[in-house]
């Protein structure tokens, strides 16, 4: 009590502030306006805007003041670093809290994976709000490292604390009444929805299983549509799945507040080099967007729909998460304060932390060597074929008259030894002369491997070893290597090293597809996630989403 009335006491100028923003131009998001004037902190919360004066004054010269940014839905676990080191990606390019949901490393290495992505988080100045993963496996026929059934899931939300269950994507489940399926949704307020092109009487009843968000819409029409029945809709700007230029134009003055940004899946390199939430803004500005409403997407309608008490503007009783910068979209930040403390300048963190313990999610891949042969496939002017587009994880099933510009796919079980194994051919990466394997492959994260012969792709599945991680073959030679030695998905390295790496996986691979428009390793790590229309590769044999069921 005696916090709250110092702070009350702050916020008259009875006592002094800890710091004092002078000469600000403060962006509110409850107006759409921007106030010049001061902004006073004590104890890590802002107590007011008006005049103030004290010792420690920050003179901003007429810099703008923002509310930090809300990343509404990621995982971690797709930059390829630890959360101790995405932080430090993040938190410069003014994202203080992230709602993530830690389901990659979860249908990898089970309750270890949570445990570790739980107490990596702690003590950074960057509010990590994970939600338990719903969907371990995806779906019934996924073949993953574990399993969290309806038991489970109450057992973890009475054991860790979770912020509410994470996208639920066996919406085919929900829509038949599945009672294991409805029984992990009993007394959980907060539900994220994964519905790609739902729409209807089946929107309605999706929507009755308490769900509240949904970042899988690929037009204007369908935000449009689940907006108006009760959903949060996040436009998501990945590094695959880039949506936010179709659904944009679904966003109005009087919709705007049940928008919010993410980015769901984004690797570190483009982290670096656009940011993650601070990208979402400036292109959303770009396409015509009010500048505050943007920055009310980024922050304060994220913190309405996650609860998140005290975040999301720059308003007395608010935590001091503040950006500076020098424009209003916050594409030139200097500062970025978390309570109060600065946390990072200069898109330079200035926080240090060592990557937590990974021993117990190391060694994930349990896998026989392989021979070329497993990776042949006949052919016929009949046989399905999974094409892949640009900016978007949307595939369609086609058949062709001719191998031209096909490429040979597999995917295969690595957590249980059952040696299953399904292949595919893809049309649309323009592989040529080798073959890359990883060991990411949303969400049973099982090998998946391309390639234009058999003997490269055997060669690169093999060079994966029992860490993991992404391996380019050409021509018959490792031409690169990144392990990924925690759960195969993350590096337990520093970023700096770790980009570094993966720039060199970027340039292998772009020496296999020169003239593709597609980033193929996202791409490639999607291709057996069997809840994405239209047709992928799982280590069961081609899968038709539509109809749920392997192809035969």
């Amino acid at each position: 009590m005696r916090n709250l009335a110092m702070l009350i006491s702050a916020a008259q100028s009875k006592i002094e502030p800890d710091i004092i923003f002078k000469n600000a131009n403060v962006v509110n998001v409850f107006t759409n306006q921007v106030e010049k004037c001061d902004v006073a902190v004590y104890n890590g919360v802002i107590a007011g805007l008006g005049e103030y004066s004290g010792k420690n004054e920050i003179d901003v010269n007429g810099k703008y003041l923002l509310p930090t940014f809300i990343d509404s839905h990621c995982h971690i676990e797709s930059s390829l670093v630890s959360p101790v080191e995405y932080a430090k990606l993040v938190v410069p390019k003014g994202v203080t809290a992230v709602i993530a949901d830690p389901h990659e490393i979860t249908n990898v290495s089970g309750e270890n994976g949570l445990k570790f992505m739980i107490e990596s988080a702690k003590d950074l100045p960057l509010d990590v709000h994970y939600m338990l993963p719903s969907c371990v496996p995806a779906t019934p026929f996924d073949s993953a490292g574990a399993v969290i059934d309806s038991a489970l899931t109450k057992e973890y939300l009475e054991r860790y604390d979770f912020k509410g269950l994470g996208e639920l994507m066996d919406f085919v489940s929900v829509l038949n009444s599945s009672d294991e399926v409805l029984s992990k949704l009993e007394d959980v307020d907060i539900i994220d929805g994964h519905a790609p092109s739902i729409s209807g009487k089946e929107l309605c009843a999706y929507l009755c299983a308490n769900v509240k968000t949904d970042h899988e819409c690929t037009s204007a029409r369908e935000a449009a549509e689940k907006v108006a029945r009760g959903m949060y809709v996040q436009v998501r700007e990945g590094t695959s799945a880039k949506n936010l230029k179709d659904l944009i134009p679904a966003v109005t003055p009087h919709n705007v507040s049940r928008f919010l940004f993410c980015t769901d899946d984004k690797h570190l390199d483009d982290i670096l080099e656009e940011g993650t939430i601070s990208n979402c803004v400036q292109k959303a500005v770009s396409l015509g967007v009010d500048p505050i409403d943007a920055i009310k997407m980024a922050s304060l309608n994220a913190a309405q729909c996650y609860k998140l008490d005290k975040c999301g503007a720059i308003a007395p009783g608010y935590f001091a998460n503040i950006i500076v910068s020098e424009d209003i979209t916050a594409s030139k930040i200097t500062e970025v304060y978390k309570k109060g403390v600065l946390v990072a300048k200069n898109d330079k963190a200035l926080f240090d932390k060592q990557i937590e313990d990974s021993s117990a999610v190391t060694n994930t891949v349990h896998i026989d060597e392989v021979k070329p042969e497993i990776f042949e496939l006949e052919f016929s002017h009949n046989t399905p074929i999974v094409k892949v587009m640009p900016d978007t994880l949307v595939t369609q099933k086609i058949t062709v008259k001719d191998k031209e510009g096909l490429s040979l796919c597999a995917c295969l079980e690595r957590h249980n030894g059952t040696n299953n194994i399904g292949k595919g051919f893809v049309y649309g990466f323009g592989l040529k002369n080798g073959a890359v394997a990883q060991t990411i492959g949303h969400d049973s994260h099982n090998i998946t491997v391309l390639g234009s012969n058999p003997d490269d792709m055997a060669l690169a599945v093999n060079s994966l070893g029992n860490d993991g991680g992404i391996a380019v073959v050409i021509d018959g030679k490792v031409e690169a290597k990144m392990t990924l030695a925690i759960s195969g998905l993350m590096s337990d390295k520093p970023a700096d090293i770790s980009v570094n790496e993966y720039i060199n996986i970027k340039k292998a691979v772009e020496k296999l597809t020169p003239e593709s428009k597609i980033d193929t390793l996202m791409m490639l790590s999607f291709l057996s996630l069997c809840v994405i229309p239209e047709i992928r590769i799982s280590d069961k044999g081609l899968f038709d989403v539509t109809k749920m069921e392997v192809i035969k």
